[in-house]
């Protein structure tokens, strides 16, 4: 009869753990990244002594000596994938983990809302927690742009024209063609075009600045109506003030066609590189995964790309709180980019959701209070037999 009140005992015990779980499970309904826990259940037996003892199982007679709680495992299946509004909120379609460091610790989370910290790092809110990028080594390393907050100016080299400059046309001109000098300066410069006397297909080009002052010119050649291409490309030296000189090539070889269309050419500068000074404003990360910077002189920079880690047991890892795992275990993860070898894809302003099923965890909590209502009935009765054999010996 002690041996009952034990075993009793014992799944007052488990079921007590089990709640927990269950509670556990319920209340995190709503933050993001949880993966609910299972609450399991074990027997346990012992040989001789009546349940009393436990020993190695030599002996023929076992008893049932009651319960334990398992331990559950950790679902690591898919939540559901909620849309956001940061551009560094993170979330992970399929396997894997984000991989932050801080302080030469390591954690992993399944999603997260990250922001540039005042040290440079894209940061976990409210946290050191500092996301990781795949470097050259296939390490994976705390990505600090403080260095990169401003982008270095670039000297145009090339202006690309396209359209048709018409063969009837007695005068054309590109105008507002922008040009950036070694130190980022911008000058407007305007492109002319003049047809020669006397020469069909031949025409003058004049470059202006925006201050009247000629630039260089030379001279365009159709045959037909397309560019000579001997004549295609003319290169204008030019000395900036306060900065180096440069040559920039004006590029007719591609797009270019001189048709009749009356007095009107459609001509037009198509690119031009080049650019100033920016300053950084938008951190971001893109389709594939990669940290995005975002320039004011419209350049865009792609500055690593953030790790993935996957590993072959997910429940090797530990809980730490606030949707972060720790690996403690011998076994080492993969460490991949996001799409490869089979790892999810790392999305941008989305956030997964928290994967409990509420209507499992309410019949679950059911049948744990069923279990623990039984086990405390057996320690009940097993308690009410002890007390009528005191009473036995007391009569007799």
């Amino acid at each position: 009869m002690l041996g009952a009140i034990y075993i009793g005992m014992s799944g007052l015990s488990a079921y007590s753990r089990g709640i927990q779980t269950v509670s556990d499970n319920v209340v995190n309904l709503n933050s993001p990244g949880f993966k609910a826990n299972s609450a399991g259940f074990r027997d346990v037996y012992s040989s001789g002594g009546g349940g009393l003892t436990f020993s190695s199982p030599s002996s023929e007679e076992q008893f049932g000596s009651g319960v334990r709680f398992g331990g559950g495992q950790v679902d690591f299946s898919q939540g559901d994938l909620r849309q956001s509004t940061g551009d560094l909120d993170l979330a992970i379609q399929g396997g894997g983990f984000l991989i932050l460091k801080d302080d030469g610790e390591t954690y992993y989370a399944r999603t997260g809302q990250f922001n540039v910290d005042e040290k440079g790092f894209i940061s976990l809110q409210g946290t050191k927690y500092h996301l990781t990028v795949l470097d050259q080594n296939n390490n994976a390393k705390a990505l600090n742009i403080d260095a990169m907050r401003t982008s270095s100016p670039l000297a145009s080299a090339r202006v690309k024209f396209s359209d048709n400059l018409s063969s009837s046309s007695t005068s054309a001109s590109v105008s507002n063609i922008a040009v950036y000098d070694s130190n980022g300066g911008r000058h407007v410069w305007q492109v002319n075009f003049a047809p020669v006397s006397g020469v069909p297909g031949q025409w003058n080009v004049t470059v202006v600045d925006d201050l009247g002052a000629t630039v260089g010119g030379s001279t365009l050649k159709f045959i037909g109506s397309i560019p000579d291409p001997s004549q295609a490309e003319i290169t204008i030296s030019y000395a900036p003030p306060n900065a180096d000189p440069m040559s920039v090539v004006l590029d007719f070889t591609t797009g270019v066609t001189s048709y009749s269309a009356g007095t009107t050419s459609s001509l037009r500068a198509a690119d031009t590189d080049g650019h100033g000074v920016g300053a950084l404003t938008n951190v971001s990360i893109d389709d594939e995964g990669r940290v995005q910077l975002i320039y004011t002189n419209g350049e865009t920079d792609l500055v690593g790309s953030v790790a993935l880690a996957d590993f072959r047991d997910p429940q090797k890892l530990t809980r730490v709180g606030a949707g972060l795992y720790q690996n403690t275990s011998s076994g080492q993860g993969r460490l991949l980019a996001s799409g490869k070898e089979g790892i999810g894809v790392l999305l941008s302003r989305q956030l997964e959701a928290s994967n409990v099923d509420l209507s499992q965890q309410f019949g679950d909590l059911i049948l744990i209070q069923r279990g623990f209502q039984a086990s405390s009935q057996v320690v009940s009765v097993a308690n009410d037999m002890i007390q009528q054999l005191f009473g036995i010996r007391g009569q007799g």
